[in-house]
């Protein structure tokens, strides 16, 4: 089975007794007796069946597209494409926005750990960076996936990645489909890609997100 047709991610939060903090659990990618894992928002990391992935959880099992670890005795199968997220630690899952000039929500965001505004547009459906800024971030977006698309400017060059993290506030998202164009893009856009995984509440000039899953 293909890495590229493993990613996905599945975030769960592995309650612990005692005075030991919840853990939350990021599966991007299963491989053959080994399970690629993001834990509280580090960087992706490969481990082993039998690793213990901290103090209390340790991985059972990896099995197709499943992945079984034990908390405190207790067993929990995590397959990929099923979310059941649950933020420990005091986190919030809610991140407030407000209007800016001509109306547009602009958020303070970050990807890959490199901090950069970004406009909220429901029209795009995915996130959309011009080139500069995707190399701002050290992104090798020629790798990805090329194609086309009409502009204002005309038909420029795209390419389809995967961002490996994207942030605002307290709310992370990990292995998320973003576009890369060439030309004719001033600004990043929050697409669906994102947004899709949020409710989203506007009050006059202020928009609430709650992530989803």
């Amino acid at each position: 089975m293909k890495l590229s047709a493993l990613f996905s991610i599945l975030l769960i939060s592995a309650c612990c007794s005692g005075l030991a903090a919840a853990a939350d659990i990021g599966v991007v990618a299963i491989l053959s007796g080994k399970a690629i894992l993001v834990i509280d928002g580090a960087a992706p990391k490969t481990y082993e069946v039998g690793a213990m992935l901290n103090s209390e959880t340790r991985l059972l099992a990896v099995d197709g597209d499943n992945a079984t670890i034990s908390t405190n005795g207790k067993r929990q199968v995590l397959r990929l494409g099923q979310t059941d997220f649950k933020t420990g630690g005091g986190k919030s899952n809610q991140v407030v926005l407000k209007a800016g000039d001509h109306g547009h929500f602009m958020a303070p965001a970050s990807i890959n750990g490199v901090a950069l505004s970004m406009m909220v547009d429901t029209g795009a459906s995915l996130i959309a960076l011009p080139a500069s800024e995707a190399r701002r971030i050290g992104i090798n977006y020629k790798a990805g996936r090329p194609g086309r698309a009409n502009t204002a400017g005309g038909v420029v060059n795209t390419y389809l990645i995967k961002l490996d993290s994207i942030k605002i506030g307290d709310i992370e998202l990990f292995q998320v489909d973003a576009s890369v164009i060439e030309a004719g893009l001033s600004m990043p856009l929050l697409g669906m890609s994102f947004l899709n995984r949020m409710e989203m509440r506007r009050e006059g000039e202020q928009m609430t997100l709650t992530k989803r899953f």
